[in-house]
């Protein structure tokens, strides 16, 4: 559906919208089509007139565990790619941040770099118990222009923000919950998630979509101030000596 690579399967339940990242062998760890689909989906969703809600998920045991290790290597090599992946960087964040429907997380597991970029920027999360979240964007030499330090001033203190920013140190559901970063922690997130959704279905489309807006406002004036700088300073951070030694000591020893 929507025209998604196989990285991203969309399913339609009525006028729900199932969104499964799909990579459950390398725990769905982002690679280009995944980062591609994932800046086109939100524009999409928000034209389907049909929809009026989805669900986001990952298969198998994570949510996402962040940056394929290959496809950051190749980021700091391949300036064309780096480029496009900027570009797609700015589409996705604007494209949940405008999406026209709510999205709900349905965090499964760990929930990693992108992953907890796509957290954040949703509009109700479930997690599981044992999930997390985590933020290391900084600890492999980069800045996260898609990531906590763009959404989480407006959702935890900035002590918080900074700390979690500068450290990388992983969020459990129960400590999410504690700091608002999450809604619920449950046994299924997945079924709870749906059962959200449904209950959104329940009332009125026209109210739960302005209200939606009304809300997102404040979070697209935050991304709007920030984003462009936080691009740059990410494609700068890909060329860095820090970046392509650690991405090097990452990828030693694998084809």
């Amino acid at each position: 559906m929507y025209d998604m690579p196989d990285e991203i399967d969309v399913q339609a339940d009525g006028p729900m919208r199932i969104i499964t990242l799909n990579r459950s062998a390398d725990l769905n760890a982002v690679n280009d089509p995944l980062h591609e689909g994932l800046a086109r989906l939100w524009t999409q969703l928000s034209a389907d007139r049909s929809a009026r809600v989805a669900v986001i998920t990952g298969a198998g045991r994570a949510f996402s565990a962040g940056g394929d290790f290959g496809y950051l290597a190749q980021l700091a090599e391949d300036p064309d790619l780096r480029s496009k992946s900027i570009a797609d960087g700015r589409e996705l964040v604007l494209g949940m941040t405008r999406c026209r429907i709510p999205v709900i997380a349905a965090v499964n597991g760990p929930a990693v770099g992108l992953g907890c970029s796509i957290v954040a920027l949703s509009d109700m999360v479930y997690m599981g118990e044992k999930a997390y979240l985590a933020d290391p964007h900084v600890q492999v030499g980069l800045v996260a222009a898609d990531g906590g330090a763009l959404t989480w001033p407006l959702q935890i203190s900035l002590l918080q923000a900074k700390e979690f920013a500068f450290t990388g140190q992983r969020i459990s559901a129960q400590r999410a919950l504690e700091l608002g970063l999450a809604n619920h922690v449950v046994e299924d997130p997945l079924s709870e998630a749906l059962s959200a959704a449904k209950n959104i279905l329940d009332q009125p489309q026209k109210a739960i979509e302005a209200t939606k807006r009304l809300i997102n406002i404040q979070l697209e004036r935050t991304v709007l101030a920030a984003i462009d700088y936080a691009l740059s300073a990410e494609e700068m951070t890909f060329q860095s000596d820090d970046f392509r030694a650690n991405i090097a000591r990452l990828t030693a020893g694998k084809s």
